[in-house]
């Protein structure tokens, strides 16, 4: 238990978590013995009522932070007119949120789904949809060490991470992973049953891990050259999070233009909190997504794409982009002349995606930031990540950050 909560009375917090402890899973072994009952903005408020800055944001899927008004409006409204009805029919918002990737990715089509997991299987089954008739069929796929893609069984498969697979095998086939930044790895792994090439543009999970732009624009002409399908998995990336709309944006090709994948997927932000995922590929490749190949019963829900629509109108009408790369520089800024700049290694990332990395493993950092009312998150055993709404206020921004500041000097 945190010393700051057992300093207070938690009759109503104690009651709940034995409640949650009784009938939840404990699959999340890292939760804190908090639970959570209200947001407003960067703020989120406890059972009993202390407030939090959130610099997490849910893992950053509340990129607009906490109960917006007009994700709140759009939901509501929506609610009162259509929920759900199948996709034997179509329903407006889906056709909306469809026509906003197209203006602010690239040319494409969209399938929906309910989180980035689904979006990535359903990358992969349309890439082995591509390969079927090459010969000989191409069905391999090729990701990277420390990337992070997803639990389901094949999803841990190509995932390059052995802690994550530990336990399942044996893991499905097809999948292998080489060394990020290494274009001659990447080379090396193709074998004529390759089918595709699945990667971060920053690593999420894996510890916010940045790439040169000159790597991604080699591998997009190595899957050029080889005919091979190129999925950028922005999960983490999409809807803002680093400064662009899309992370693919800042990687520009010398002759023009910005490296765009075959397919791209996006879950976590896009539906603003709410359960999203969407798998987008360029048309050509979509039209292969046949009637009977794939499919997913709420995907699309029309609440859900009501929200995911206002996502993208909000960020647009109030600047949040610039916002981002803004507050990110300033955090950098901060960080690197603060009383814990002697225990940070390196600072990585892009706009409001970002990892500091810890000279040594913290020792209970989170709950320690806990304790001065601030939430981050811990990977890669000693990187602070945060990735808090894109919308913060500045003053709210600096404010968490000198609570993480205190505490990273305090360990």
């Amino acid at each position: 238990m945190l010393a700051v909560f057992a300093e207070r009375p938690m009759a109503q917090m104690q009651q709940l978590l034995g409640r949650a402890r009784a009938v939840l899973t404990d699959n999340y072994g890292g939760r804190q013995p908090i639970v959570m009952s209200r947001g407003e903005g960067s703020f989120v408020y406890d059972a009993d009522g202390r407030r939090y800055i959130d610099l997490f944001a849910g893992f950053g899927g509340a990129i607009l932070g906490h109960c917006h008004p007009a994700l709140v409006e759009a939901v509501t409204t929506q609610a009162r007119r259509l929920w759900h009805v199948g996709n034997v029919f179509y329903n407006q918002p889906q056709i909306e949120l469809g026509e906003r990737l197209n203006r602010h990715a690239f040319a494409g089509q969209a399938f929906f789904c309910h989180s980035g997991l689904e979006a990535n299987e359903a990358a992969c089954k349309l890439a082995r949809l591509r390969g079927r008739d090459a010969s000989p069929r191409r069905w391999k796929v090729i990701s990277l060490h420390k990337s992070f893609h997803g639990r389901s069984l094949a999803m841990i498969a190509a995932t390059g991470n052995p802690r994550i697979r530990a336990g399942f095998e044996p893991v499905v086939e097809g999948f292998s992973q080489v060394e990020p930044g290494d274009i001659g790895a990447l080379e090396r792994a193709i074998e004529p049953e390759t089918a595709a090439v699945i990667m971060e543009p920053i690593q999420g999970e894996g510890g916010v891990n940045v790439f040169p732009p000159e790597y991604f624009v080699q591998v997009r002409e190595l899957c050029d050259s080889r005919g091979l399908t190129l999925i950028f998995d922005e999960v983490w990336t999409g809807c803002g999070r680093t400064g662009r709309w899309f992370a693919h944006q800042h990687f520009a090709r010398p002759a023009g233009g910005v490296v765009e994948p075959d397919i791209m997927t996006l879950g976590k932000a896009v539906g603003g909190g709410l359960p999203v995922g969407v798998m987008y590929a360029r048309p050509q490749v979509a039209a292969l997504l046949a009637p009977g190949t794939h499919g997913c019963t709420l995907g699309g829900n029309a609440i859900c794409m009501a929200a995911a629509c206002r996502v993208f109108d909000v960020i647009e009408s109030q600047g949040l982009l610039e916002h981002a790369a803004a507050m990110g520089t300033l955090a950098v800024e901060r960080l690197r002349r603060s009383a814990a700049a002697g225990r940070i290694a390196q600072i990585r990332g892009r706009g409001l995606m970002l990892g500091i990395e810890l000279t040594e493993v913290p020792s209970g950092l989170m709950e320690a930031a806990l304790e001065r009312a601030v939430i981050v998150n811990v990977t890669a055993q000693k990187v602070v990540r945060l990735a808090p709404a894109l919308n913060i206020p500045q003053a709210v921004w600096e404010e968490g950050l000198d609570a993480l500041i205190a505490t990273i000097a305090s360990l």
